[in-house]
């Protein structure tokens, strides 16, 4: 998750040299995504697909994400706090306690060792998983993907870090409360666990591995989930650059099971940058979840589901961008209401207004 800077306080005045590689500088930055949304199918409570959590009301105007935060950084402790509100956290946060549910961040990380890019950070966190955020403006598409929607957005639990001299390689490995989770679920006693991989042979490509492992139902239901995220980013041109992404995940069928329910999602994303201030993108995916582990459709065929987007940008301040997306879906099962019956395709279009600070 990345933002801009609105203001900076330094604590305190540097004296010497020596002092500043201790002191500690305190940053602020906001960030506000307005979106409106029209779905044919026009549903008539104005809630959307329940598989998707961002951009998900139809025909009304409404806040996606609100988000403000505080940075902490020195030389061996760095802090994030941020707050947030929206439609967002509104769906992404249900399962969480009240308290908790207007919380996108609250981490402190220590470095451990006095010579290497060491450490350790522990809090609540954005997700190691995934290329996407939940900051639209950081997307190569306005909308999110299958893939992005139906994994972790976000953490809590502690990881240990390294980045190489060159920056070429970040490792880590986490320790968590779950799946997209703050508090356990009631009865869970399942520790989980994460890696993540992420290699920059050159300035234009990042290359990324990440996984879970956990069970996020209480001990008697114990199912154990194994994941992968594995995606390639590319600048193939100044102006052409391009993501292939795939995910793909076990689980048991029953406790104790041998015997695992498979889902998996290919991604293809691109974009064009015109000029500095208008951009195109789009992106082709599909969804394989047949036994319904993350989406659940009760139909013979499950969820399997294509997708398909095209986006326009326009940068009209440097801090202030107006995107239009189109984007539909077209399912094996009729699984999409309109009208009171079940279709098997669904369309829309989606605007947004991103500006932060």
């Amino acid at each position: 998750m990345t933002s801009a800077v609105l203001f900076g306080i330094f604590l305190p005045k540097a004296q010497s040299s020596d002092s500043l590689k201790t002191e500690g500088k305190v940053t602020f930055s906001a960030y506000a995504e307005l979106f409106y949304t029209y779905d044919l199918n026009e549903p008539a409570n104005h809630l959307r697909q329940n598989f998707l959590y961002s951009y998900n009301r139809h025909n009304e105007l409404n806040l996606n994400l609100g988000l403000i935060k505080a940075n902490y950084q020195s030389e061996n402790l760095r802090a994030n706090v941020a707050l947030m509100a929206g439609t967002y956290a509104q769906d992404n946060m249900a399962a969480e306690q009240d308290a908790l549910r207007y919380v996108n961040e609250a981490n402190v990380g220590i470095k451990i060792s006095k010579t290497k890019n060491l450490w350790i950070d522990a809090g609540i966190m954005p997700s190691h998983i995934g290329w996407e955020s939940a900051i639209g403006k950081d997307n190569i598409n306005l909308t999110r993907s299958f893939a992005a929607e139906n994994s972790p957005y976000f953490e809590t639990g502690a990881k240990v870090s390294y980045t190489s001299d060159s920056g070429k390689w970040f490792l880590s490995g986490l320790v968590l409360n779950g799946w997209q989770r703050i508090a356990k679920p009631e009865g869970n006693q399942t520790i989980s666990f994460g890696h993540q991989i992420t290699y920059k042979p050159t300035e234009k490509i990042t290359l990324n591995s990440s996984s879970f492992i956990g069970n996020d139902k209480s001990k008697e239901e114990k199912r154990m989930r194994y994941f992968h995220d594995l995606y390639g980013s590319f600048q193939l041109t100044d102006q052409f650059s391009a993501l292939l992404g795939f995910d793909i995940g076990a689980e048991q069928k029953t406790k104790g099971s041998s015997n695992y329910n498979i889902w998996y999602t290919p991604n293809v994303l691109m974009k064009y940058q015109l000029d500095n201030k208008w951009a195109l993108a789009g992106r082709v995916e599909y969804y394989n979840d047949k036994n319904g582990v993350i989406i659940s459709t009760k139909t013979p065929n499950g969820f399997q589901t294509f997708g398909y987007s095209l986006n326009v940008d326009y940068a009209i301040l440097k801090n202030v961008v107006f995107r239009t997306e189109a984007r539909g879906f077209t399912s094996k099962d009729a699984i999409f209401v309109k009208n009171d019956e079940m279709k098997q395709g669904n369309f829309f279009i989606t605007t947004s207004l991103a500006a932060w600070f």
